[in-house]
C-alpha cells in the first residue's frame, strides 16, 4: 500500500546533523521551524539497506517546474497532499521532474570534501540555514506529534518528515511503500536570487518504469542511474509552446535520435499534462536526425507551464520534460531542454 500521511513541509532550516556512514541506516538530519514556531526534523536517507548501498543523487541548481508555482502559494508548516496530479504532489516519473540519467550514485560517507552525500547536502542546507529568507520544502511522510522529545534535536514534541526520496518501483519488503504521486524530495527557494534548487534521491534498487495505479515495477522496468533514459531512445530537445498569433496555434515538439541506428517512430506518441496523446512520427528517424512534430488530437502545450512526455509503441515512457509559465510567456520563442 502507499505511504501514509503524504505531504510537504514548508519551513526554515536552523541546524543540521550528520550520522556515521557505517550505521545500518544513517540519515542526514535537518532541524526546521515554521512561521508558527512549530519544530520539525527531516530525516533524509543517505544509505540504502539494499545493494548497492549508494543512493542516486541529483541537484538541479536552477530547478524549473510548474510545481514551484503551487509551492509558493502554500502556508508555512505541514500541508497534506493528495497523491494525484495537479495539487502539488511529486512523481519522479509522471511529473517529468528530472532526467534519471543525470543522477549518480554517491556514498553516504567518504574521506575528503564534497565527495559524499552528507557533503553534497551540506552545500545547499548550510546555505539555507545562513539565509533567513530561504525556505525549504520537504516532501515525504509525516510522523508525530509524538509524546516525547525529538531524539536528535531535543525539541518537544517530536515531529517530522521522512521518506524524502523516490517512493515507487520498490521490490521485496519495501514494495509495501509503493505508490504514484507520492515521491519525496527537497526543494529550496531562495527569494533573493529568484531561484529554486531541486534535490532528488532514489535507491539504485528501484525501477524506473512503474504501474500507473500501484507504483509497482513493470517487467520493462530498469534500475540504476541510467533509469528509463535508454541510449537507443529518442529524446525531446525543444518545443514551441507559445507560437505567434491567436489560438489555435501550431505548437511543435522537436525530437532527436541520439543513437547510431535509425529508430522507426511509427506507433510512438506525445502526451500532454492531461494525458492527451498524438502521433510522434510515422517513419524512420535516422541516426543523429531531428524531427519537428506538430501536435494534434487535442494535445495542448499550455502557456502557463506544462509537461511533455514521449511514449514508445508499448506505451512506456521514453523521455519527458517540463516547463514553467515564466519560460513559456515569450511568444514565438522555442524552449530548449
Amino acid at each position: 500500500m502507499p505511504i501514509a500521511s503524504y505531504g510537504v513541509l514548508s519551513a526554515r532550516a536552523v541546524e543540521r546533523r550528520t550520522e556515521q556512514a557505517d550505521l545500518d541506516s544513517p540519515h542526514y538530519q535537518i532541524h526546521l521551524v515554521d512561521d508558527a514556531g512549530v519544530h520539525y526534523r527531516a530525516a533524509v536517507n543517505v544509505k540504502s539497506a539494499q545493494q548497492p548501498p549508494d543512493l542516486l543523487y541529483l541537484a538541479e541548481d536552477d530547478f524549473r517546474h510548474p510545481v514551484t508555482a503551487i509551492l509558493a502559494g502554500l502556508p508555512s508548516g505541514w500541508t497534506p497532499l493528495p497523491s494525484a496530479p495537479g495539487a502539488g504532489a511529486l512523481d519522479f516519473i509522471r511529473a517529468n521532474l528530472l532526467d534519471p540519467a543525470a543522477m549518480r550514485g554517491v556514498p553516504a560517507g567518504a574521506p575528503g570534501a564534497d565527495n559524499d552525500l552528507a557533503d553534497l547536502l551540506d552545500h545547499h542546507v548550510l546555505r539555507a540555514i545562513a539565509d533567513p529568507a530561504a525556505v525549504l520544502y520537504l516532501y515525504g511522510q509525516r510522523w508525530g506529534p509524538e509524546t516525547v522529545a525529538d531524539k536528535v534535536f531535543g525539541f518537544s514534541p517530536g515531529n517530522g518528515v521522512h521518506d524524502v526520496h523516490m517512493n515507487q518501483g520498490n521490490g521485496g519488503g519495501f514494495a509495501r511503500d509503493n505508490g504514484v504521486w507520492q515521491d519525496g524530495a527537497l526543494l529550496l527557494h531562495c527569494p533573493a536570487e529568484e531561484r529554486w534548487v531541486g534535490i532528488f534521491l532514489a535507491f539504485q534498487s528501484q525501477a524506473w518504469h512503474t504501474d500507473d495505479r500501484t507504483g509497482n515495477p513493470l517487467p520493462t522496468g530498469r534500475t540504476g542511474p541510467s533509469g528509463p533514459a535508454d541510449p537507443e531512445r529518442v529524446r525531446i530537445v525543444a518545443a514551441l509552446v507559445n507560437p505567434v498569433g491567436p489560438a489555435p496555434e501550431r505548437e511543435t515538439v522537436t525530437l532527436i535520435n541520439a543513437s547510431p541506428q535509425p529508430v522507426d517512430l511509427t506507433g510512438w506518441a506525445l502526451a500532454d499534462q492531461l494525458k492527451h496523446t498524438c502521433p510522434a512520427g510515422d517513419g524512420p528517424l535516422p541516426p543523429g536526425g531531428a524531427a519537428v512534430v506538430t501536435v494534434t488530437n487535442g494535445v495542448q502545450l499550455g502557456n502557463r507551464g506544462g509537461l511533455i512526455t514521449l511514449l514508445d509503441p508499448d506505451g512506456t515512457k521514453a523521455d519527458g520534460v517540463s516547463y514553467t509559465g515564466d519560460q513559456a510567456h515569450r511568444e514565438g520563442w522555442t524552449l530548449v531542454f
